[in-house]
């Protein structure tokens, strides 16, 4: 059932934050140079004006289809890890998230890697031309004969130190939150309560690692058009604070925490109420705002992440 409602959720979740991920990919990766976009309101109007709504939903398969294996690692090793530790404390929340975060980086970066240059073919064109790949899928395949193993899995290095940390701060902060407002389940300002909690913890988890997804969505989409401009993670993070100062590790972020609440708390608050009511209320319901299994949270896709978050 913790697998059934983490799909629901999840896909609410990638249904509802999509075009602001793909908004925040833009303004990270666009040459300085020549921007192409002002902000964040200007890259959305430009999109939708260019390549009509349908620009904002690109590389949208990619995550959708490692949805399902996500949500399986997540809650499989977040909840054996929970019951291994023995305690459902705060810490131990974080350390439970922390080892979800890492471990599901395997089918997160190149689930990743894939929307990245699925978002970034054919910018600025309402029909392309000429597209380099046909779908997700497509789009790793042709990664892995170019590059092999070694290309499909550009990135991740600076995924997993963004994932494991991050999930850790995820759940960790649901579960002060839920603790903290402490509804029940005949309180009736409960769902709102639910909302605030996801919201909010979706918020600070993309705040604890932002600067590191720039990096991440640099390094994936490096390399589009034949040329590859960042030769390690260093020499990305040297190049981008001098061409842009320390201001790049901001680029996208008012689309991520845009998108962060409401994914968050939509995503949170769907995988709560149903594993409550799956599991039924009447029989030692849970205290405060969590599952009846507290240490079975929710887990989000992007990508920030996120990718994933």
């Amino acid at each position: 059932m913790d697998f059934v409602a983490g799909c629901i959720g999840g896909a609410a979740g990638v249904l509802v934050g999509h075009p602001f991920d793909t908004v925040k990919v833009r303004l990270q990766v666009q040459n300085v140079d020549k921007p192409l976009y002002r902000g964040t309101y200007h890259c959305f109007q430009s999109i939708i004006r260019q390549e009509t709504i349908f620009g904002l939903y690109k590389g949208i398969g990619s995550p959708m289809m490692g949805l399902t294996f996500i949500n399986a690692i997540v809650f499989g090793v977040q909840g054996n890890t929970m019951r291994l530790l023995g305690h459902d404390t705060p810490t131990n929340q974080f350390l439970a998230g922390a080892a979800a975060g890492a471990i599901q980086c395997v089918i997160c970066c190149p689930m990743e890697l894939a929307k990245t240059r699925m978002q970034m073919q054919g910018t600025g064109e309402k029909k392309s031309s000429k597209k380099l790949y046909k779908n997700s899928l497509d789009c790793l395949a042709r990664i892995y004969r170019r590059e092999g193993l070694w290309g499909v899995n550009r990135g991740m290095v600076t995924t997993l130190i963004r994932e494991t940390p991050g999930f850790g701060v995820y759940f960790l902060a649901y579960d002060v939150l839920t603790r903290s407002l402490g509804c029940e389940p005949n309180d009736r300002y409960m769902i709102p309560k639910l909302l605030f909690a996801g919201g909010m913890a979706g918020i600070a988890s993309w705040l604890s690692t932002y600067p590191v997804d720039v990096i991440k969505s640099r390094l994936q989409a490096d390399g589009v058009g034949g040329v590859n401009q960042y030769s390690s993670i260093a020499d990305c993070v040297r190049q981008s604070v001098r061409r842009e100062g320390f201001m790049v590790f901001t680029r996208g972020l008012t689309s991520t925490l845009l998108r962060a609440f409401p994914v968050n708390a939509a995503t949170f608050a769907t995988v709560t109420l149903v594993l409550m009511y799956a599991r039924g209320t009447d029989e030692e319901g849970p205290t405060d705002c969590e599952p009846t299994q507290p240490s079975h949270h929710a887990q989000i896709q992007q990508q920030p992440q996120p990718s994933s978050l």
